[in-house]
């Protein structure tokens, strides 16, 4: 009589599930790691900084001046106001949508703030009112503010597309500034003592501590944008938007509420930068500000934020702009042509987005791999025996003409199924980990919102 046999094959993935796993989960286990991230992963995700240190080593490389801490000061000094409007650019696209007008806002107030300093005629009183300085700035950012209201009611009521709605806008503030100032440039916005309207260069001019107003101001509002992104319920309902906005409401995200108030801030921004601009130049053209959204919109993808919504940071924001001011000033610095100059900032505007999909593409990956080993390994602690044990269940051949056969084909059968539903529970576990790409925050109780 035969005496069945037992396995003594510790636990573990058999070589038939190890040769079953998805490449993308053998690739995970084989290839390079920093941290818990693949090598690409890594470096996808520092790809600003790494654009950062590669043009400082370049433009240093090509002119001895770049690195001169003058120059430092003045590059600073432009990058303040890129910053400035990628924060605003940055909390529209973690929703999903964009705001193309940013660029005509900065025109328009410095049209308004050049307007309000030269002197506003009344025509009922006949006299010309010169406003303090704290009143021009105040009126200058409601009007940004303003143009942000009227692109998150177009996209929230009215359920315009982002991008045709801030085209619109962008045309619609152009106009006016050009309206206002007849095509004029204001110079010369220094104020005088007597007419009490004098400090407009503080904006752009002043110097604390070494360092200008304009970068004090990117300091200290991007460590507050930083806190609200990464504290506050508001900062996770954006991200929530930006997931998945369908999920978010049925959460009990006020969706609209969300929107209005990020295009309301892109336009406050947009008109702060605005301002700075004409105190630094002490001049406000209607033309000003032009192109300056391609500016943000790069900077804040080139800092990792994708277009798509749900995924970016207020560092990432920020690096970006340094790219994109350090690389103006650069070219400017080694002689290169205006018409270059354009042309490279489009290539890197399609850099952005190129590797921005190349890191969505990693991440889904990634997520495919862990998902592919949690489903295997919870297979093989819920699946049936190995072979001997399927050949002992089955009984010995020799008692049964095909008692050999019949022990097979039940292990044959096991193993479809069990592919089968590694197949299954893979795909599906890997379609709920692509949406779950961006963090997807609990439901928050309306008492939350910050007012």
């Amino acid at each position: 009589m035969t005496t069945p046999t037992t396995s003594s094959t510790p636990p573990g993935p058999t070589a038939s599930s190890t040769q079953s796993a998805p490449p993308d989960a053998r690739l995970a286990r084989t290839g390079l790691r920093v941290g818990d991230r693949s090598l690409g992963e890594f470096l996808m995700a520092q790809r600003a900084f790494i654009a950062l240190i590669v043009l400082v080593v370049v433009f240093a490389s090509l002119s001895s001046s770049f690195l001169d801490p003058t120059n430092l000061v003045s590059m600073t000094k432009h990058v303040a106001y890129n910053a400035l409007l990628a924060l605003g650019m940055l909390l529209v696209i973690l929703t999903g949508g964009i705001d193309l007008s940013v660029g005509s806002v900065v025109g328009l107030t410095g049209v308004v703030a050049g307007v309000m300093l030269r002197g506003t005629h009344l025509s009922l009183l006949d006299l010309n009112a010169y406003p303090s300085v704290l009143v021009v700035v105040i009126v200058a950012l409601l009007v940004g503010t303003g143009v942000g209201a009227l692109n998150g009611l177009l996209v929230t009521r009215f359920r315009v597309a982002p991008f045709i709605a801030t085209l619109g806008s962008l045309y619609m503030a152009r106009g006016a500034a050009l309206l206002i100032s007849g095509g004029e440039t204001y110079s010369d916005l220094d104020g005088a003592e007597g007419l009490g309207n004098t400090g407009f260069y503080v904006l752009g001019v002043s110097r604390f501590l070494g360092l200008p107003t304009s970068v004090w101001l990117m300091i200290v509002l991007g460590a507050l944008v930083a806190l609200l992104v990464a504290r506050a319920p508001f900062g996770r309902w954006l991200y929530a938007v930006g997931g998945n906005e369908r999920a978010a409401e049925l959460s009990g995200v006020p969706v609209n509420r969300v929107k209005m108030r990020v295009y309301m801030a892109s336009g406050f921004f947009a008109a702060l930068a605005g301002l700075i601009i004409a105190s630094e130049l002490t001049a406000a053209a209607p033309a000003a500000g032009e192109t300056y959204e391609m500016n943000a919109i790069a900077a804040v993808v080139i800092g990792g934020a994708s277009l798509a919504g749900g995924r970016g940071d207020v560092k990432g924001a920020l690096i970006g702009a340094f790219v994109i001011g350090f690389l103006n000033d650069g070219l400017v610095l080694v002689g290169v042509s205006s018409f270059w100059q354009t042309f490279l900032k489009g290539l890197v505007i399609v850099l952005a987005v190129v590797l921005d999909q190349g890191q969505q593409r990693l991440e889904r990956s990634r997520a495919a791999a862990q998902a592919a080993r949690s489903v295997r390994l919870e297979v093989e602690r819920t699946s049936p025996g190995g072979e001997a044990s399927a050949g002992a269940q089955a009984g010995p051949p020799d008692e049964a003409g095909e008692g050999g056969t019949s022990a097979r084909r039940p292990q044959a059968q096991t193993q479809t199924q069990t592919r089968t539903q590694i197949q299954t529970q893979t795909q599906t576990r890997t379609e709920a980990a692509a949406s779950r790409s961006a963090s997807v925050p609990t439901a928050t109780d309306e008492s939350e919102d910050p007012q």
